[in-house]
């Protein structure tokens, strides 16, 4: 009997690891740091479904950050983790406030409204921030039975334009959102790049700050895969576990997410790799600035840059370097720096950006 030829497996017949781009921080490999960690945990036999010595050792590093009261619950993705956060925060008939900007209306394919049944009332705001002007635009008609109720305000740090909140000003939030009777979330999928680049810990940003439930990103600061839902306040959320369980994210083997966050978080890690992917922005921003022809549109405060230049001179540059599109209509485009991000990965970038200018 014949049987098929053997495959081997050679990750360069896939793809060419000289191949850079600033499409997403989610395009970069995993830290080396990151794979050291899975190839320690994958000896041997653990308990499944977070019943494991990685999961429970999780707990205590995340408290370390986030404070003594913290609760970390390891899911698969980010769009995964907002979906369960704001399920533990809103009942059936609640909404969720957001900028219009925020990637839980945006980017997420419906799935906070379509998987968590969750209303979105989104505000209008020109830098992706929300302030509690803009959230007293919908924060209304609790009483409304014709209504959604409104029982959470969603900020984002970074915000989906790269833009930042200080710790006063997510403080004011909460507790404006708190004397309205709503809970705060955060969608911290660059949480880390915020607080490296404000200089702060991260728990200045959020149990400090009155934020009630974060979603904490680690994917796109070098992880393989996996974020975390860290419960700041515990009784303002209920069912956390049959809630993960019922969004699809617990994951069997957990021992692997949650030793990448311990690898992430319990040295710095976490914050050597956000510096470096916002100091990489700060380079690829200073020297846009030098290009006629090209605008940069947002303050660079973390690790992305928003520009507007022609639309004909962003088509050719994308065919040497991988990047998107912000508004087609306007030209607008986003380039994002990552933990690998080099100094001729951005020195390389300008050349050929200034080079499909003069062409």
């Amino acid at each position: 009997m014949a049987h098929p030829p053997a495959v081997t497996t050679d990750a360069r017949r896939h793809h060419d690891p000289e191949v850079r781009g600033f499409a997403s921080d989610n395009y970069a490999g995993t830290h080396p740091e990151i794979l050291a960690a899975l190839a320690l945990a994958n000896g041997g036999h653990q308990g499944a479904y977070g019943d494991d010595d990685y999961t429970r050792h999780l707990q205590d590093v995340l408290r370390r950050h986030f404070g003594a009261r913290a609760e970390t619950y390891p899911v698969f993705n980010g769009t995964g983790a907002n979906v369960v956060a704001l399920q533990a925060l809103t009942d059936r008939w609640g909404a969720v406030i957001a900028a219009d900007t925020a990637h839980i209306h945006v980017d997420e394919g419906g799935a906070p409204e379509r998987v968590g049944g969750i209303k979105l009332l989104t505000v209008p705001t020109p830098d992706g921030k929300l302030t509690c002007e803009l959230i007293d635009r919908e924060a209304y008609g609790w009483e409304d039975e014709h209504r959604a109720m409104p029982q959470v305000v969603s900020l984002a740090q970074s915000t989906e334009l790269g833009t930042l909140y200080t710790p006063d000003e997510l403080r004011a939030i909460a507790d404006h959102a708190h004397e309205r009777g709503m809970t705060v979330h955060l969608d911290g999928a660059r949480l880390a790049n915020a607080a490296a680049a404000l200089d702060v810990p991260l728990s200045a940003l959020t149990t400090d700050a009155g934020i009630d439930v974060v979603s904490f990103g680690g994917t796109k600061n070098g992880l393989l895969f996996g974020e975390a839902v860290v419960v700041l306040n515990p009784s303002a959320v209920r069912a956390m576990r049959h809630l993960r369980k019922l969004s699809l994210q617990l994951a069997s083997k957990m021992r692997f997410v949650s030793v990448q966050f311990e690898a992430l978080l319990a040295g710095d890690l976490w914050l050597r790799s956000a510096r470096h992917a916002n100091s990489m922005a700060a380079r690829l921003a200073a020297g846009v600035r030098e290009v006629e022809g090209v605008r940069v549109l947002h303050p660079v405060q973390a690790n992305a840059v928003f520009a507007r230049l022609p639309r004909e001179v962003s088509e050719r540059l994308r065919k040497r370097y991988r990047f998107y599109f912000w508004d087609e209509s306007a030209g607008d485009v986003r380039w994002m720096c990552s933990f690998d991000t080099t100094v001729e990965d951005v020195d390389g970038f300008l050349t050929a950006l200034r080079e499909e200018i003069a062409r």
